[in-house]
């Protein structure tokens, strides 16, 4: 999970009016046209979210559900921000069964494990930009508008009576909903065993009201003494793909595993070292990470808004604002019992059938954890901002960002363990166990499509690895197995490649990566489609709330 943080100066935002063409509307769309697709509840396996409460106090237990309540509510945002205000209305058209299963899951009538595609006659394709932008309004007229701010993270974009865009900051446009969140943060800080965590509370309660996140984001890294966390407001700008740019509302409620974290707490430690020694130019690695990077396990017991809509989350790398990053570092949180269900419910399955006999031992859960875990460390290699000064990275790749974002964690995690192994730093581990794993991984996030940007990224690595040799296909059992060696060169090619495409703000350079390998090839697809026979799930959905942990 990553997005850079646009310049602030648009945090709190006036209304401005368009100085455009206004004869820009994007063409009208034959729905009758477009492709729909069968609702396939089917293809997510059921998982119950619990965890042990039984040594927390009442105040504790008490607290939980207020954050979960808090998190109901981030949920309804995001369905206004990705489907529209009607959201409750529609639901109620569609009735009971498959057809609104799936609409509830996807938040919305598109697939959004099948490139958006819908799954209900008469509806066309969904928005790029979701509801965060006019229907109407087409890419060039907001591109060339005068409108200061529009980069926001923190606003939607509408017209006014007289039809010119004006820009709505959140906080306006949803103030009733969250000063209600805002009141359960501070009756959840009242009950905080964590002085520390009780003010944060209050600080994000007062951030969600402002659209001012930062002071609340660099107190967050610094509250290290709670059992019990929330990630809570519009963090990441993956629902607009359009422009990348607006935050969707989402939120998890957690429980801290302690023995496992104190397992992960030392490799932070690492990374400016790691940096120093990424293969490429140094102008490409000028930044120093930052040291006070926390790396812990959590059971997460509640997820809600964009954290829940399609592929489920089961790592966090945050906060996004890059200075505090580089102030701060960030924190990275893996989700140990979500990643555990994909592990046994869908990786494993997924080896039986594409991984090779001979190599099949090395698919190993704490190789899966590993892979993850590094993955969301890695967002904090590379740089933010561009060689030439400029930009950030994010505002030079718009939106192929996320994509080239994820496709670097992915890679340059796998690099993090081989340097981490050769230094003896990993323990008495077989390094074959992380590759064969990490390969395996790649079928699993492939098949979440193009429009997410973990499942492009992944379309990437997989056809460059092909090109390179890092793995062979057996045509008679059509299973795959890694070429250890091959794998290596072409991790560090990989790697060298999307830090300097993102360290020069090279948009072409990577929107043509994006469009000539973020692509499924006729082999893949049919390997991918066996897996689809084979009832492998695609994700999982959740069973959650106050009931299932017994509150």
């Amino acid at each position: 999970m990553f997005r850079i943080l646009l310049r602030r100066a648009g945090a709190v935002l006036a209304v401005f009016v368009l100085v455009s063409c206004a004869d820009e509307a994007p063409p009208e769309v034959n729905v009758d046209a477009v492709q729909t697709v069968e609702p396939r509840p089917e293809i997510y396996a059921d998982f119950t979210l619990t965890a042990d409460l039984g040594e927390f106090t009442d105040n504790q237990r008490e607290m939980i559900g207020l954050l979960i309540d808090a998190s109901v509510i981030m949920d309804d945002l995001f369905w206004r921000q990705a489907y529209g205000d009607d959201y409750k209305t529609w639901l109620e058209s569609l009735g009971v069964g498959d057809t609104r299963h799936f609409a509830e899951m996807n938040y919305g009538p598109w697939d959004r494990l099948d490139d958006e595609n819908p799954f209900i006659d008469g509806i066309g394709p969904k928005p790029l930009g979701a509801n965060f932008y006019p229907a109407d309004m087409s890419k060039e007229e907001f591109e060339q508008a005068y409108l200061p701010g529009k980069a926001g993270l923190y606003s939607l974009v509408r017209r006014d009576q007289t039809g010119a865009l004006i820009l709505v900051p959140y906080h306006v446009a949803y103030a009733d909903e969250l000063r209600e969140v805002a009141g359960i943060l501070h009756q959840a800080a009242a009950l905080a065993e964590s002085a520390q965590f009780a003010t944060y509370l209050k600080l994000r309660a007062a951030a969600l009201v402002s659209d001012d996140f930062q002071t609340s984001d660099l107190y967050w890294m610094d509250v290290k003494d709670n059992e019990i966390d929330v990630v809570i407001g519009p963090i990441e700008t993956y629902e607009d793909r359009l422009f990348g740019y607006r935050a969707a509302y989402e939120s998890y409620v957690l429980i801290k595993d302690l023995a496992w974290s104190d397992r992960l707490s030392r490799y932070a430690d690492f990374l400016p070292d790691l940096q120093k020694g990424l293969p490429v130019p140094d102008a490409y690695k000028w930044e120093t990470p930052g040291t006070d990077s926390d790396l812990n396990a959590y059971d997460v017991v509640y997820y809600a808004g964009h954290s829940n809509a399609g592929s489920k989350t089961i790592a966090i790398n945050l906060p996004n604002d890059e200075e505090v990053q580089l102030l701060k570092g960030t924190r990275r949180l893996q989700l140990k019992n979500a990643m555990q269900a994909k592990f046994d419910k869908i990786l494993e399955p997924i080896a039986d059938v594409l991984v090779d006999d001979s190599q099949r031992q090395h698919i190993k859960f704490d190789a899966f954890f590993a892979n993850i875990m590094f993955h969301e460390v890695a967002h904090g290699l590379g740089i933010k901002n561009t060689i030439d000064g400029s930009a950030t990275v994010r505002e030079s790749l718009l939106d192929v960002a996320s994509s080239m974002e994820e496709g670097k964690a992915d890679i340059l995690g796998l690099y993090m363990i081989n340097e981490l192994h050769d230094a003896g730093e990993l323990g008495d581990v077989d390094i074959r166990d992380y590759y064969v794993t990490f390969m395996a991984g790649i079928f699993r996030s492939t098949r979440f499509g193009a429009s997410s940007a973990h499942g492009k990224a992944n379309m990437v690595r997989f056809n460059f690895f092909e090109e390179k040799g890092a793995f062979v296909r057996d045509a008679e059992s059509g299973k795959y197995r890694v070429d250890f060696d091959a794998m290596q060169i072409a991790m560090t090619e990989l790697s060298r490649l999307l830090l300097t495409l993102q360290g020069d703000g090279d948009y072409e350079g990577a929107l043509e990566l994006m469009n000539t390998k973020g692509v499924i090839g006729a082999q893949l697809q049919a390997d991918l489609d066996r897996l689809t026979e084979a009832n492998i799930p695609v994700d999982i959905k959740f069973q959650q709330g106050i009931s299932e942990l017994g509150l």
